[in-house]
């Protein structure tokens, strides 16, 4: 089996959760490089539905596809679009679901995507190329909307700050690239000597987040795999910062009200050496959430 170009982060922790056996059924509900399908179809024989609404992540695990031969389905949709996805592929039922969430060192990686300020890029961040992009947002938000959309998810503290300095810029001239809107946004709140973060990592995710919807996807993909998880399922959830974790924590309290909850559980592990992200709080920090459904 050739190996994967990103390993998860959290990979044995959420192998130990999910404890794959021989003839279930799982969804992978972010695909990505590949690195939980992969593992999850070594561990056992059993089948993987692999979601990634991302046409990149999907085109590129057909290349190793062939490993898994009938036992692995890739599906083009958002996991918030999960039931949909199995009922096309003929599946009712899951023993298990894995989420790893947040933009992937993949995309990260590909400049020509849009979501990295480390280099400089057409601003896009869109997983679905159908969809308004990031300089969409920029070039034709209110100053009002812009700070809410940096406050609300980029915890940013100087959003009204930043999102004015963005109207004033995109009157001399759109803003159609990541590296001028990192510099906007450095110029308008440069960075303090105690900062461990870029000025504009806090923007920059607020706008993956809103252009792509991801909280709001989640929180309905969670309740869909609930629904299609056999007794005795497991959904993990590896989350990367603050605004994850209260949507994930949030969905399993009401999934646990409704008595469908037989084990749940919450770790915090330190990130291994190698696997920084350059986005807030999720430079040292892994949650991994999980439940063991009646």
């Amino acid at each position: 089996m050739t190996k994967s170009p990103h390993e998860p982060v959290m990979l044995d922790e959420a192998l130990d959760a999910l404890a794959p056996a021989s003839g279930e059924f799982f969804v992978d509900a972010t695909l990505g490089a590949g690195g939980y399908t992969r593992a999850i179809l070594a561990t056992s024989d059993c089948r993987v539905a692999a979601f990634d609404r991302d046409p990149t992540a999907i085109a590129g695990a057909r290349a190793w596809a062939g490993e898994f031969a009938g036992r692995l389905t890739l599906i083009e949709r958002p996991f918030d679009e999960i039931e949909e996805g199995l009922a096309g592929v003929g599946v009712d039922a899951i023993d298990g679901a894995v989420f790893d969430l947040g933009v992937s060192s993949m995309q990260l990686d590909e400049a020509g995507r849009g979501f990295s300020f480390r280099a400089d890029g057409p601003l896009s961040m869109r997983m679905d190329a159908r969809k308004p992009d990031a300089a969409d947002v920029v070039n034709r938000g209110e100053e009002s909307d812009l700070a809410a959309i940096f406050k609300t998810y980029g915890e940013e503290r100087h959003a009204r700050r930043i999102a004015r300095a963005i109207l004033r810029e995109r009157e001399e001239e759109p803003i159609a690239t990541t590296g001028r809107l990192a510099e906007i946004v450095a110029r308008a709140a440069p960075a303090r000597p105690q900062d461990k973060i870029h000025p504009a990592t806090r923007v920059f995710q607020a706008l993956r987040i809103f252009v792509n919807d991801e909280l709001g996807q989640l929180a309905r993909a969670l309740i869909a795999v609930e629904r299609r998880l056999r007794p005795a399922g497991r959904l993990v959830v590896v989350s990367f910062h603050s605004l994850e974790d209260r949507v994930v924590r949030g969905e399993f309290v009401e999934i646990a009200e409704r008595g469908v909850i037989e084990a749940s559980r919450e770790e915090c592990f330190r990130a291994a050496a190698g696997h920084h992200h350059h986005q807030p709080n999720m430079n040292e920090f892994r949650r991994l959430f999980a439940n063991d459904v009646n």
